[in-house]
């Protein structure tokens, strides 16, 4: 019975995820991946669905528990041997635009008076991958539907500036193929995005970007075991707070209890992958329903948050999107001069 009151909200996600992936398919160029189209298509639809309770523990089981099974997907994808392909180069750029994401925007989430929680979800998807890296972290701590809408929101709108201007300031500044994809590679957020940019420069350049991209997507899992930490952490001390004795604290704080198991997945299928000679179609077969599940998990999410609730929270959230990917992306092109490639 509890599986098939599920049904109607599961349903509805993943026609959302395949029409979106859908519209994916018709660009010319993918400028704008499945998992942005599909959360707007579905704030659309919360606009006229959201008292329609038929469907709301279906979508709530998709933006949770489908979304923390797409991710264990995506650890197989994440071959760690895959760095030492890339070269140091691109690492040393890496290191120093994931320090400008978290610590500069630990600052300027703080002096913008946002929480926490959108403050490190936006300098997540600026730093990591975009929606991936939202979507790996934000069931990691707990973090609410609108928290992630608006996170996502703010690093595509900067991410459809950089599609046009990325090539543009590249032939000014006289890159070469590899100077440009490292510097797209690790300045732009989506992998989509980053595709289109790379490629709009030259071939090799997009070869190149897309190559640095994959490699920057690992950093997802020492960033989501952090976050696992830092959330347990957050929790034992609010159980302290709350605690009059040793039996209270137990009550309140139980590892076993709230401990995200997910990672635990997700690490197992990179450790996989990374062990292992996987047969390559497989390890596409997995990603494609990885990203699927997790498109439709931002279908669900998408129907969770009302543009009217966004609103709310104002221009704070995007200023925060705009400052951190700017940031990076001086960063990446002041490191990458320092180290004579530009």
């Amino acid at each position: 019975m509890k599986i098939i009151k599920l049904f109607p909200g599961i349903f509805l996600s993943l026609a959302i995820a395949a029409l979106a992936t859908f519209i994916e398919g018709l660009l010319p160029i993918h400028i704008i991946g499945a998992a942005v189209i599909a959360m707007f298509i579905g704030m659309i639809f919360n606009y006229f669905l959201k008292n329609v309770n038929i469907l709301s523990s279906g979508i709530k089981f998709t933006s949770k528990k489908i979304l923390k099974f797409a991710i264990i997907l995506l650890g197989l994808s994440l071959n760690i041997t895959t760095i030492l392909n890339v070269g140091k180069m691109s690492l040393v750029v890496m290191v120093f635009t994931l320090l400008t994401c978290f610590g500069g925007g630990y600052f300027i989430g703080k002096a913008l008076g946002l929480n926490w929680k959108l403050s490190n979800l936006i300098s997540a998807g600026t730093g990591i991958c975009g929606g991936s890296a939202i979507a790996a972290i934000a069931p990691t701590i707990d973090a609410d539907d609108n928290d992630i809408a608006y996170a996502m929101s703010a690093t595509f709108l900067f991410d459809m500036a950089m599609i046009v201007l990325f090539p543009i300031m590249g032939r000014v500044l006289g890159m070469d193929d590899t100077a440009f994809g490292i510097w797209a590679g690790t300045a732009v957020n989506d992998t989509s995005s980053v595709v289109a940019t790379g490629y709009a420069f030259s071939e090799g350049a997009g070869d190149y970007a897309t190559m640095v991209k994959l490699t920057r997507t690992l950093s997802i899992i020492p960033t989501v075991i952090t976050f696992a930490f830092i959330q347990l952490g957050i929790k034992r001390k609010e159980a302290l707070e709350n605690s009059e004795n040793n039996d209270t604290l137990k009550a309140n704080f139980s590892i076993t209890k709230i401990f995200p198991w997910f990672i635990l997945g997700f690490l197992a299928m990179s450790i996989i992958a990374s062990i292992f000679t996987i047969p390559t179609e497989i390890v596409a077969h997995t990603k494609s329903i990885s990203k699927f599940l997790m498109v439709s998990a931002l279908a669900a999410i998408g129907l969770n948050t009302s543009f009217a609730s966004m609103k709310k929270a104002g221009i704070k959230p995007m200023l925060h999107g705009f400052i951190i990917s700017a940031l990076v992306v001086i960063v990446a092109l002041l490191v990458e001069m320092a180290m004579g490639l530009v």
